[in-house]
């Protein structure tokens, strides 16, 4: 099966390394503060949960870091234990982990064009961009007609307004940051990237020829992991690395920001490994004339 594909041309997993850890254990350190003042105020899980209106097992799924609480929950909590006090600290806390753990559903709640923006923000900050894929191309190396495709696939399955052509202008007006000296930039994909069916074959063949061309540029090296390649570490899941500030994942269901420093070591050294064993330059370029010359054979010839 095919892994699915997010809004922003990532690829769909769950990360298994500590890349969500530090998300659960602030989501863990939530639900502990909210316990002890249940506890101080001397209410059981279910008596809270009668005061509240709320089924018994949200109480549970919160203090247990199973479900994130809203500013909503937080304030009834806090008035039920008679702790308003804390109210301002808890709802920092809460917002502080909806960056880390922004869910697709509230990041794209107005369209695809306000994300573009805020990743606008982002590259206005930096320098040195470090990214690998294992299944998709990166956005930033997009044609116009390959985002199209994954953004309307991501209004389907999110179910938000539908603004793509405003979201492609943006990320077709972010890429001109490609052709500034003042950035470097290094991508890393697989074989698979290349041969995955993810639009019409015209558009994919439309953006691998764009990669050929992007494999020339200065202040750019965009290597391409080959089928034959032996693995240091296995490709997981694609991240995409700020400076040395931000590790910026995408799984199903939600956008990881990352920023603890033993998790940019851990993806940085990753991508280290992985950077290792890819080919560059002329050696990139002959598996993606590899890539084009295969699709295009099994394109079927007009007329047929």
């Amino acid at each position: 099966m095919l892994p699915s594909i997010t809004p922003f041309g990532g690829m769909n997993l769950r990360p298994r390394s500590s890349g969500s850890g530090g998300v659960e254990e602030a989501r863990n350190a939530l639900g502990q503060r909210l316990r002890e003042l249940r506890r101080r105020a001397q209410l059981s899980g279910k008596q809270l949960a009668e005061s509240l209106s709320w089924q018994p097992s949200k109480v549970s799924k919160i203090e247990n870091g199973k479900q994130t609480p809203t500013d909503d929950d937080i304030e009834a909590w806090t008035r039920a234990t008679d702790t308003e006090h804390e109210t301002e600290a808890l709802l920092a806390s809460l917002h502080t982990l909806e960056v880390q753990h922004a869910e697709w559903q509230r990041v794209l709640k107005a369209g695809m064009l306000g994300h573009q923006l805020e990743l606008s923000e982002q590259d206005a900050k930096t320098r040195l961009y470090r990214s690998f894929e294992p299944a998709v191309v990166p956005g930033l190396l997009q044609t116009a007609e390959f985002a199209r495709a994954l953004f309307s696939r991501a209004i389907m399955v999110h179910r938000v307004p539908n603004d793509v052509n405003d979201a492609v202008a943006k990320r077709m007006q972010r890429q001109e940051m490609l052709y500034r000296t003042d950035k470097a930039f290094h991508f890393v994909i697989t074989e698979a990237a290349l041969r995955y069916r993810l639009c019409a074959v015209d558009t994919m063949l439309g953006q691998l020829d764009r990669l050929v061309s992007l494999t020339s540029l200065r202040n750019m090296r965009l290597g391409v992991i080959g089928y034959e390649t032996q693995y240091v570490v296995d490709p997981r899941h694609g991240f995409m690395i700020y400076n040395s500030d931000l590790v910026r994942v995408e799984t199903y269901s939600a956008e990881l920001n990352l920023r603890q420093s033993h998790e940019i070591g851990l993806y940085t050294s990753t991508f280290e490994k992985l950077a290792a064993v890819a080919s560059y330059d002329a050696a990139a370029r002959a598996v993606i004339n590899r890539a084009i010359a295969d699709l295009a054979s099994a394109q079927p010839e007009d007329g047929e």
